[in-house]
């Protein structure tokens, strides 16, 4: 399983940017791919999850109606729509991957990709 995010940068509060996660090596039905993030000396953070054998989408609380997850089977890709974004926004964010049931994001997850820096300043 290989998972890579991009699409981080540098955006001002209240702007946009959509990460993409480049997944292979999985069968979509049995997987679920999750977003996290990091700020500096903060624990990593659950974002948004979404399962492929039945779309089931999961948020955390803090990102509900600002945060959209979405994906590209053609393109074997999972984005997350930004929008709206705070100062306490920045952090690194990872994708990552694991087996799960329908209906049900996965407690952990096994295989994670390299993070991407979201910056959000004025």
């Amino acid at each position: 399983v290989q998972l890579q995010a991009s699409g981080g940068g540098l955006v001002q509060p209240g702007g946009h940017l959509t990460l993409s996660c480049a997944y292979s090596g999985f069968i979509l039905d049995y997987y679920a791919i999750g977003w996290f993030r990091q700020a500096p000396g903060k624990e990593r953070e659950w974002v948004s999850c979404i399962v492929f054998s039945d779309n089931t989408i999961r948020y955390a609380d803090s990102m509900k109606g600002r945060f959209t997850i979405s994906r590209d089977n053609a393109k074997n890709t999972v984005s997350l729509q930004m929008n709206d974004l705070k100062p306490e926004d920045t952090a690194v964010y990872y994708c990552a991957a694991n087996s799960a049931d329908p209906g049900f994001c996965p407690y952990q997850y096994n295989y994670w990709g390299r993070g991407t820096q979201v910056t959000v300043s004025s």
